[in-house]
């Protein structure tokens, strides 16, 4: 072990940590030397999201004292950025093992520097914090949560007054104040439980009200409220929010999955907690099967992902993936409200530069104006706060499985896209159809668009820096052709900069720096390479389109954009 290790294992073991946790360094002295380095190389950094790690002891774990530490350095900015008002801040966690814990760690700790905290009384859904923040006027926030990472994960993320995730300035700053607390003895750990006040039912019945006022055809609902709808929560928080929602829209026919109902940090049914998983959907799949279902829904554990399953034009169940649910719902949202009569002319929508081309020209054809942020719902709920008062928000959405509908919650939410996706399937089902159905009517009316991603994981001390090597690679030596087909733009976030290589020309992409390349060919595929901010991945886009004339047609050129992608994949040698 490097003595740079040494030092900080040495500072644990002797420093004011409970006595578990030394217990915890000496038996991994003992036992796993690989894993204590792993535990203390590096300090776990604080991003522009907050935390996200494997939990254990050590400087590069999740644990009560970073947790702890990066409290104390939020608490420090926010009474620097506030020195004359009355800070408060909502708190909330999902069903991952420590959760509450770290929860009531984080609350406890701004409690200690005076702070007024709103702490969930239990586990509730990460979107229900960011309306939380918003209802309760608080200036900050934080979910404990990792989102749908494997169980050994947890995390901390970090939302700002408007119920967003912390973009510039707020951001950067944080992180420089969590990076000046040095030592554990520099947090208040105690002191000001005063400040404490739980919430829970009362936010919910709030939240499930604003959740009303997204629907477009109530009227339909009435009318399909035998809808046969499928529910997983994945072991997760959706189990408190998202049946009471479906039951508020008028749904009647909801199954929950009984295996996967029960909030369990270890998910002992899955190996990802991830819709975006089709093993993850397996147990759900065959209940909607059995069942006979309209629709099958899963949510992440905290519930701000959805995955859906429905039956296709041969009657066969299948997992539709993000783009094709965002299409389905930025095409409802845009269409239904038109014909409803309360479509507005400022309307807008957003999406983010990883995600389908296809809600672009949804939102052209529909005179609707659409706009193209970086990937994470912070950025769409930064440009919503950008053009309030301008423009009318009705939905945004990205590739990863996450919708954000209306303007009340600035983040991803899980709980209003289930409602709104079952309604959805309703108003096709009063027609006849499925959305399945609809999607093909899609792509005949803007266009074929297929997309697929593959992560390339690199583990370990040395991760990052081959990921960060084969971003380097791609910039400094762009492949000329891809698939045979010529790269004619370069899109380089990283550096702001688009160029056209076939003529040279350059142009300034207006969006924060961003560590993303877009390589685009002359036939109109989309490759995008993106190194993960919270783990240790680099992630590929691809996005390959063509017309489609009829439904007759669809399988044939499923097929040919499938080998399309593959032939990319080969081209790139990534497989």
């Amino acid at each position: 072990m490097s003595q740079s290790i040494e030092q900080k294992v040495e500072q644990w073991l002797t420093g004011t940590y409970d006595q578990a946790t030394k217990e915890a360094i000496l038996d991994l002295q003992s036992k796993n030397k690989e894993e204590l380095a792993d535990s203390f190389y590096k300090n776990l950094e604080f991003g522009t999201g907050g935390l996200r790690g494997i939990m254990g002891v050590g400087t590069n774990r999740i644990n009560k004292y970073t947790i702890g530490m990066a409290t104390q350095g939020f608490a420090n900015y926010l009474n620097k950025v506030y020195p004359k008002e009355k800070i408060s801040v909502a708190i909330g966690h999902d069903s991952r093992n420590n959760a509450r814990f770290f929860a009531e760690t984080t609350a406890q700790v701004f409690a200690a520097n005076g702070i007024k905290v709103y702490l969930f009384e239990a586990l509730r859904p990460t979107p229900e914090l960011s309306f939380a923040i918003r209802n309760l006027q608080c200036k900050a926030g934080v979910v404990c949560t990792a989102s749908h990472n494997p169980k050994e994960y947890n995390g901390y993320k970090a939302y700002w007054n408007d119920g967003g995730q912390l973009v510039p300035p707020h951001d950067k700053n944080v992180i420089t104040e969590v990076e000046c607390i040095q030592s554990i003895d520099d947090v208040k750990w105690e002191g000001g439980a005063e400040n404490i006040e739980l919430i829970g039912k009362s936010m919910d019945d709030a939240y499930i009200q604003m959740l009303q006022s997204l629907s477009v055809y109530p009227e339909i609902i009435a009318n399909q409220h035998d809808l046969k709808i499928v529910y997983t929560p994945i072991h997760g928080t959706g189990i408190t929010l998202v049946p009471k929602a479906l039951a508020a829209f008028g749904f009647t026919n909801v199954q929950v999955v009984e295996a996967q109902s029960i909030p369990d940090g270890n998910f002992p049914t899955v190996h990802y907690p991830n819709p975006e998983e089709s093993e993850t959907m397996s147990i759900g799949l065959s209940k909607a099967k059995e069942l006979d279902a309209d629709i099958l829904l899963g949510t992440d554990p905290d519930a701000d992902r959805v995955g859906i399953g429905v039956k296709n034009h041969k009657g066969e169940w299948v997992l539709m993936n993000g783009n094709q649910t965002a299409v389905l719902a930025f095409a409802y949202m845009m269409e239904a409200r038109r014909a409803k009569g309360i479509a507005k002319s400022n309307d807008m929508v957003i999406t983010t530069i990883v995600t389908t081309e296809m809600i672009n020209q949804v939102a052209k054809e529909n005179k609707v104006n659409c706009y193209n942020v970086l990937t994470g719902f912070k950025w769409i709920a930064e440009l919503i706060k950008e053009k309030e008062g301008k423009e009318n928000y009705v939905i945004g959405g990205e590739e990863s499985f996450g919708l954000m509908i209306g303007d009340q919650i600035r983040d991803k939410d899980a709980v209003s896209a289930v409602a709104l996706l079952c309604e959805m399937a309703a108003y096709e089902k009063s027609k006849g159809k499925s959305l399945f159905d609809k999607m093909i009517e899609l792509y005949i009316q803007y266009g074929f668009y297929y997309e697929s991603l593959i992560s390339i994981t690199k583990k370990g001390m040395n991760g990052q820096q081959e990921i960060a090597d084969m971003m380097q690679g791609y910039r400094q030596n762009p492949p000329s052709s891809i698939n045979q087909s010529a790269v004619v733009t370069l899109l380089d976030y990283e550096l702001q900069v688009g160029k056209n290589l076939q003529t040279g020309d350059t142009w300034k992409i207006n969006l924060p720096k961003s560590n993303v390349l877009q390589f685009i060919t002359a036939d109109g595929s989309k490759i995008s390479a993106r190194p993960s901010g919270t783990e240790p991945k680099i992630k590929f886009y691809f996005s390959v389109n063509t017309n489609l004339k009829d439904k007759s047609a669809f399988d044939s050129t499923y097929q040919i954009l499938q080998d399309k992608i593959r032939g990319i994949i080969q081209s790139m040698q990534l497989n």
